[in-house]
């Protein structure tokens, strides 16, 4: 009979899970791995991958075939957004609905306590106001607090993060110290990195890029290719002053262009609106916010009730896209939506 904390670990054979699997097993707990099935190319690959992980940390694995799921809550996601003229955001949706969701319910179903990710985030449980704050990891560039604002309290309060005060570097050092394959991987990707429109089916479509004054500067192939704040890819040539994508209108299946300081926004609001590190609140706020995974986020705005005011102007606001808000520090992540068209 074992007292230990159960904490399933989800898995993917990168380096990144592997070294947090570690660092659990180091500090005592009963870890296992976990993974899911989606349905997508190389799947098989990577979950013997993590199961190889697993076998050298000498940890009993589970797989979780969730393809029907994933298929139903990400993919369809993908599919309506991109015709809609939207920009989505697979990874959010994924952390909301499958792997912040389903896998950790599962887990826990399964008899464990808590559940684990290789996530460079930190959380920890606030007695005071009886939440679960999210924090940006300590390592900046890698930092993914962005993705998992809309994971749901019950699960964050029962979540790990191990990597959430290390950094990339250090993680490496820790899994090259253990003997790990992985410490020599490249980065590894999310389920939907890469082109993100090889989950549509849609055939050609023939269409024109326009200028915010109707005048047609280049043709494409289909609307849903391109994303609000897009440069490159556009087929404008000129070698002048660069255009950016500004907005997409699927019925037209026409993409509007414009020149960077023509694309900056000064207010938008946000739909399906969650709250994190504190209670609702309609405002005013003084916050920093993301508009995209991206970057550090953009100092000296207000989020009043589901709009937020950006004096100056903020590029890349694209619709479908999460906003997401933190604290002055830079540190919390505060509340988080959907940006509406």
């Amino acid at each position: 009979m074992t007292n230990k904390i159960r904490v399933a670990i989800g898995l993917s054979g990168g380096v990144d899970s592997a070294t947090s699997a570690l660092l659990l097993k180091e500090k005592g707990y009963e870890v296992a791995g976990v993974t899911m099935k989606i349905g997508l190319e190389d799947e098989d690959a990577r979950v013997a991958e993590a199961r190889e992980v697993a076998k050298r940390l000498d940890i009993d694995f589970l797989v979780f075939d969730l393809a029907k799921e994933w298929a139903k809550e990400v993919a369809s996601y993908i599919q309506t957004s991109l015709l809609a003229g939207l920009t989505p955001n697979p990874c959010v949706k994924c952390n909301e609905k499958i792997k912040f969701s389903l896998l950790p319910r599962l887990a826990f179903s399964n008899g464990f306590d808590k559940f684990a990710t290789g996530h460079y985030a930190k959380t920890y449980f606030d007695q005071t106001t009886n939440r679960a704050i999210l924090q940006r990891g300590n390592d900046r560039k890698k930092d993914q607090s962005y993705f998992l604002y809309r994971v749901e309290q019950e699960i964050l309060a029962r979540t790990i993060f191990p990597l959430g005060d290390l950094t990339k570097q250090e993680v490496r050092k820790i899994a090259a110290a253990a003997g790990f394959a992985a410490s020599k991987k490249p980065d590894s990707q999310d389920f939907c990195a890469g082109d993100i429109t090889r989950f549509m089916n849609q055939e050609e479509r023939n269409g024109v890029i326009v200028n915010k004054d109707g005048k047609i500067l280049a043709h494409h192939k289909g609307f849903w290719n391109f994303t609000v704040g897009q440069r490159k890819g556009l087929g404008i040539g000129g070698g002048g002053t660069p255009y950016y994508v500004t907005r997409i209108n699927g019925e037209k299946n026409e993409v509007v262009v414009a020149f960077r300081e023509e694309a900056l926004v000064q207010e938008f609001e946000v739909e399906n609106p969650v709250w994190v590190s504190q209670g609702p609140t309609q405002g005013p706020v003084e916050a920093l916010v993301k508009v995209r995974s991206a970057g550090e986020p953009k100092a000296g705005v207000q989020l009043i009730g589901t709009k937020c005011i950006c004096p100056g102007g903020i590029f890349g606001v694209a619709p479908g896209q999460s906003a997401v808000f933190y604290s002055l520090d830079g540190e919390r992540v505060l509340a988080g939506g959907i940006i509406k068209p």
